[in-house]
């Protein structure tokens, strides 16, 4: 894993070097094992190198070929079979790196290389002789590339942070701002800033003589054919392509372990692993303070199954507060998912014992593992219950409403329910998916005249069934806030996270079965549970999903208050600012502070977040 970031000038303007070498600074904690740049006809690569496979100096980056240099961050899973088709026709090779692999197959086979990819990446290759770059991001943006774009310049990288290091313009994007109260990330291909975009999984860009086009070279769901197998002929593809994913993401020139949570993704994961090598390094982290949310005896009930060398890395409230503003510092773009603060952690100790980690990530999305997926499954059915649950709607906004014990949270649940209910499904999904009411995360945001337009572009197809709330999950939720946040957090530690379940020949097969193969009236995930029946301790695959809240609220009214009185419950700074309504932000402030806290508490952590970012980054 690493970090890549590059400069292009449009208009000869003189390249200072320096801007290059900061941006690489930038994103050190990415690559801690070597840094460098290259020059460019008119402008400049740079790499931050985290070394996992061949870990001599000969495959550190940029790497330069003949005309050919490339900047990469990521994996690829298939390069040795690669490596040995070009070795057939008579390509020589200098290294035993994947990256090599990589710009050998480009010089082959120029863009249409990126079919032949299984791994995940982001990459630039440079034409010194066409003074041309190609530029691409994998099939499901497990890898992020962001990039800036003015008429005198184009810069991308892996992270915000290193675009910051050039000059600039900084003008925020306020329908971004709104997008982020109301989901707790800014969904893609939008930023914080108006011109900084981020490039879209599957997606590549060209660019030649001042000219940048922007193509879709990956596709999947809407223009497959849908499968005929059988549930039991289904059953046994699934165990297949997902034990030669995790066999593919074992490979590495350095110590490879797991995470295993307790719940079945990981837990499913790490049984594969434990099958594929010796001494398997599992890793979990435990909540001291919070036992309704610590799922370590499930954990260890698995590692015990699969004898694996287990480590719970057990934390205090203490210990995640303590770690709050490392992560909020890390964090170049707002990002209110509280739960990085956990995921910072768990790679913060993961990292003291190997390099690489394998993780569960994707499959509730794949195979319908939130509670989401279930109210939606029965809020699209005619019945009687719903119809007593939606007659109740006046009577709900009563009851206690908050995230932080199981009465409030059932409460709260109820009100957003029945207030689904009234709505289109696809406008159902999208209120279900949010953290904050869309007319109020518009009336936080002073001057969001373009949210409105944005808001119904959001989703281009429409939701009627399942398997279309899974595949807007993907598009969604899975990129915007779950890869988001563990290629960050993981990052921010110098460790690199692989998701089995996203391989794509899994991902694609997946998406063609019938929604009734992963989730029904008696089960969510049925397909998975089902194929790894074996590999499941009886207790964990029958047991409810356990999410895990931060806090917050006890940290709020206690270690946090005068902090928020000060950064963000400050009327001056607010207005000072101008970036909100400060009757509205008084409004959260009240709800924070009354008995029925609601959404408040995440609304309020959206604004530490933002607050931390305007003072870090502006």
């Amino acid at each position: 894993m690493c970090g890549i970031v590059g400069n292009i000038n449009f208009k000869n303007q003189k390249n200072d070097s320096l801007f290059l070498l900061n941006a690489v600074g930038q994103l050190s904690k990415r690559g801690p094992d070597n840094n460098s740049t290259i020059k460019t006809q008119n402008g400049g690569l740079g790499h931050a190198r985290l070394s996992i496979i061949d870990t001599t100096q000969g495959a550190n980056q940029p790497m330069e070929i003949d005309r050919y240099s490339i900047v990469f961050n990521g994996e690829i899973y298939n390069y040795k079979s690669i490596k040995k088709r070009l070795e057939n026709t008579g390509v020589k090779f200098v290294t035993n790196s994947d990256t090599e692999v990589l710009l050998r197959l480009f010089v082959a086979k120029g863009e249409s290389c990126l079919s032949e990819l299984d791994g995940f990446f982001s990459f630039c290759i440079y034409d010194s002789k066409a003074d041309s770059y190609f530029i691409a991001r994998d099939r499901f943006g497990i890898k992020p590339l962001l990039y800036y774009q003015d008429e005198n310049q184009f810069i991308f990288a892996s992270e915000m942070k290193a675009i910051l290091q050039f000059p600039i313009d900084k003008e925020i994007d306020k329908a971004s701002l709104t997008q982020f109260f109301q989901f707790n990330y800014i969904p893609e291909p939008n930023s914080i800033f108006t011109k900084v975009k981020k490039l879209l999984p599957g997606h590549s860009i060209y660019i030649k003589e001042g000219e940048v086009k922007i193509k879709k070279y990956y596709s999947y769901y809407l223009n497959q054919e849908k499968s005929t197998d059988s549930y039991e002929v289904a059953k046994t593809k699934v165990k297949n392509l997902l034990e030669e994913a995790v066999k593919n993401r074992m490979i590495a020139d350095v110590p490879v372990g797991a995470f295993l949570s307790g719940g079945v993704d990981s837990s499913i994961i790490s049984s594969i692993s434990s099958r594929l090598t010796k001494n398997l390094h599992t890793f979990s982290v435990g909540f001291k303070d919070e036992p309704y949310f610590d799922e370590t005896e499930y954990a260890q009930l698995i590692a015990k199954k699969i004898k694996s060398e287990h480590t719970v890395f057990s934390v205090s409230n203490n210990d995640l507060y303590e770690h709050f503003e490392q992560v909020l510092d890390y964090i170049d773009e707002p990002f209110a998912d509280s739960s990085a603060i956990n995921v910072f952690l768990l790679s913060k100790y993961t990292k003291e014992k190997v390099t690489v980690a394998l993780s569960g990530d994707g499959a509730d999305e794949l195979f319908s593992g939130y509670n989401k997926h279930e109210a939606l499954r029965i809020a699209s059915e005619s019945s009687f219950k719903n119809a007593i649950v939606k007659a109740g709607k006046p009577f709900y906004k009563f009851l206690p409403q908050s995230r932080q014990n199981k009465i409030g949270n059932l409460g709260r649940q109820l009100d957003k329910y029945a207030k689904g209910l009234s709505l289109s499904e696809k406008d159902r999904y999208i209120s279900w998916a949010s953290f904050m009411d869309s007319i109020q995360a518009q009336n936080l945001v002073k001057n969001n005249d373009l949210f409105n337009k944005r808001s119904g572009n959001l989703l281009s197809f429409d939701i009627n069934s399942m398997n279309d709330v899974l595949y807007a999950d993907f598009n969604l939720v899975l990129t915007n806030d779950m890869l988001k946040k563990v290629d960050s957090m993981s990052m921010a530690n110098s460790l690199e996270v692989r998701t089995p379940f996203l391989q794509h020949d899994l991902v694609e097969y997946v998406f063609s079965l019938p929604e009734k193969y992963k989730i029904d009236k008696t089960s969510r995930k049925k397909i998975l549970k089902d194929a790894f029946a074996d590999d499941l301790p009886q207790e964990l695959a029958n047991r409810p999903k356990h999410g895990f809240e931060v806090p917050l609220l006890k940290w709020f009214k206690n270690e946090m208050k005068e902090y928020l009185t000060q950064n963000v419950f400050n009327r001056e700074l607010v207005e000072e600012q101008g970036f909100l309504n400060w009757n509205e932000v008084k409004k959260i402030e009240q709800q924070l502070n009354s008995n029925s806290p609601k959404d408040a508490v995440s609304a309020t952590w959206a604004l530490v977040v933002f607050q931390h970012w305007v003072k870090k980054w502006l």
